[in-house]
């Protein structure tokens, strides 16, 4: 009986394995001053919550080889702007940047969020889109 090798979701690695895997993809994406910031602001309270997210959402899901990082940036801007989660668009609008997407494409999905999500929602999601896009460059 042959094992196949560890596939690049976490299947097969260790916890600690996925969250080493998870804190490279994370740094990545986030930045390593974003990441720095939230391990430094972990207390005993939230303490198993970072390993989760660090595990589970970016030792796993966003390690997946299935749709390259920009695509992922898509589908999670989308989805904080359908649910109306504010806290933390501004966060992986940087982070879409970071993945390659455009300004102009950052528009772009905010349009189409208008549609399926509602004009209140991109409105919101223009206002702090503004914010990030006019930071500046660094």
């Amino acid at each position: 009986m042959t094992t196949s090798p560890p596939r690049p979701d976490g299947d097969g690695l260790t916890d600690g394995e996925r969250y080493d895997q998870g804190m490279v993809v994370r740094r990545a994406v986030l930045s390593d001053a974003h990441v720095d910031g939230a391990i430094a602001a972990t207390t005993p309270l939230t303490a198993d919550f970072q390993d989760l997210i660090t595990r589970y959402a970016w030792g796993d899901i966003w390690s997946r080889p299935g749709l390259e990082k920009r695509m992922r940036s898509v589908a999670v801007i989308s989805s904080l702007i359908a649910h109306g989660h504010h806290e933390e668009l501004a966060m992986h609008l940087r982070a879409a940047l970071r993945n390659g997407l455009t300004r102009e494409e950052i528009v772009e999905v905010i349009l189409q969020s208008a549609i399926y999500s509602g004009v209140p929602a991109a409105n919101t999601a223009f206002r702090i889109a503004r914010e990030v896009l006019e930071e500046p460059a660094g």
